[in-house]
């Protein structure tokens, strides 16, 4: 009972994320291109969305990742939010770079030696090429053309959230700011709290800013609090992190709940 209850929870949990009523979201306008891609072997869609006025300056601006950055995902609600935060100052401009899913269990988890995680989808653990891909792909095909800063930031939630928090553990020189919402840190009997410790004492002296929130979600809330208690003990100088402890939220809203907040605290420095 206690495998069947935990495989309905995981599955839950990588699901929620891409269920919402997107086509409820207006699709502002934005660049679609394809890149196609070596490290992944397959074609992927890029959707681009640059401010309002960036058509109008010679200035060059920062930019923000994400996966589940289709425009049936979260691509179009997350660049609505930040037209409105960036039109009433209250964050800078930025460029909002969404990477439309193919396969999305494969290329936003880690490897794992639980045999429940690997039940979740036929193929899993992409995250390295998923990561490579935007390392080595992505970001050359963004800087050429556009006007770009050296200046990265990634956002996401749940699954996506799991693949931030790998990176901000295990490559942090990729990003500046981190922003991750009910990351699935339950993923590999939470091999990513388990080894925090080990990942900080190898951190960059480079500043990085880290933004991520838990919902009511017990599965992911008492890893998310504990790589908190982590994260505090450790008093990494680089680090400045924020923790949002979210009771009231849900798995599936606490996206949509948080962002303005997360991306006016994040992004202001």
């Amino acid at each position: 009972m206690r495998n069947i209850h935990l495989f309905i929870l995981l599955s839950f949990i990588f699901n929620s994320c891409t269920n919402q009523a997107q086509s409820q979201d207006p699709i502002p306008i934005h660049d679609t291109f394809t890149i196609d891609s070596n490290l992944l072997n397959e074609k992927r869609i890029i959707n681009v969305w640059t401010p309002e006025n960036y058509s109008k300056t010679n200035d060059s601006l920062p930019v923000m990742y994400m996966p589940d950055g289709g425009t049936a995902e979260d691509f179009p609600h997350i660049a609505n939010t930040m037209s409105e935060l960036i039109k009433t100052n209250k964050i800078p401009p930025f460029i909002l770079v969404g990477i439309e899913n193919t396969v999305r269990r494969r290329d936003l988890s880690g490897s794992t030696e639980v045999e429940e995680d690997k039940k979740i989808a036929p193929v899993i653990g992409g995250a390295s090429k998923f990561r490579a891909f935007i390392n080595d792909e992505l970001f050359t095909e963004i800087n050429k053309h556009y006007r770009t800063k050296n200046t990265k930031g990634i956002i996401g939630e749940s699954l996506a959230g799991l693949f931030i928090m790998e990176t901000f553990l295990t490559q942090p020189e990729m990003f500046d700011y981190y922003i991750a919402m009910d990351p699935s840190l339950w993923w590999n009997n939470h091999y990513l709290v388990r080894t925090a410790k080990e990942h900080l004492a190898k951190f960059p002296q480079s500043n990085k800013r880290l933004w991520f929130a838990g919902s009511n979600a017990s599965d992911i809330s008492k890893h998310t609090k504990n790589l908190v208690k982590i994260l505090t003990t450790e008093n990494n100088k680089n680090i400045i992190f924020n923790y949002s402890n979210e009771p009231k939220e849900e798995h599936h809203t606490i996206y949509r709940a948080t962002k303005e907040k997360a991306l006016i605290w994040t992004l202001n420095d």
